[in-house]
């Protein structure tokens, strides 16, 4: 590979912030044309187990209740998500995946290989990844799971 344009030269920080930055862009780009977001697709990832109530669903996406609130307005009316009263606390709706919802987040499994370039080794990209996120994350979401 030739370093026609000096990336090769480039830190590691900017490498990955570069990196980072491409890769949000592909991925919203690709979620839009599924009619999702970004938010929208961690809301249904966590909807994977079954339904939640929205403070569940806003703490483990690490967002407010407020944010996560506009998420799930969005993802219902989209018919990806509905709610419903728990029947454990009639003040609470719980969130869950529609049959619509359900086959979004199907069509997402892909996505990843569809759009980025495969490495030799994915899990050590991983785990170097969640090494770099768990350092630095700090008090930043010390709510997490």
């Amino acid at each position: 590979m030739t370093d026609v344009d000096g990336t090769e030269s480039w830190p590691t920080g900017r490498l990955l912030s570069t990196a980072a930055r491409l890769v949000e862009h592909a991925w919203v780009e690709a979620l839009a044309e599924m009619g999702l977001t970004h938010a929208g697709l961690i809301a249904l990832h966590l909807l994977d187990a079954g339904p939640l109530n929205q403070t569940d669903l806003a703490q483990r996406a690490r967002v407010q209740t407020q944010t996560m609130s506009r998420t799930i307005d969005r993802l219902e009316r989209q018919g990806f998500v509905e709610r419903r009263p728990d029947d454990k606390d009639r003040r609470r709706q719980l969130v869950s995946r529609t049959e619509s919802g359900a086959d979004a987040w199907r069509k997402t499994r892909t996505l990843e290989a569809d759009l980025f370039p495969a490495t030799d080794d994915p899990a050590g990209l991983r785990a170097a990844l969640l090494a770099i996120i768990s350092s630095t994350s700090g008090a930043r979401w010390s709510n997490a799971d």
